[in-house]
């Protein structure tokens, strides 16, 4: 069995929240409660992050 780290991390790169999924999960299942509460003037991911309601989510 694996498992799957997401990382919110500032400017800076400081570590702000993580979540922790099972390997099989796709990694947009976590991003809900990292954004969560979050004010963001930018956000960097890979192409798993590119989805329709996660640039809604953050407009």
């Amino acid at each position: 069995m694996t498992t799957k780290i997401l990382a919110l991390t500032d400017a800076l790169g400081n570590l702000v929240r993580f979540e922790l999924l099972p390997g099989h999960r796709f990694d947009t299942i976590g991003v809900a409660p990292l954004i969560e509460g979050i004010d963001f003037g930018a956000l960097l991911g890979d192409k798993a992050y590119d989805a329709n309601w996660i640039v809604e989510e953050l407009d």
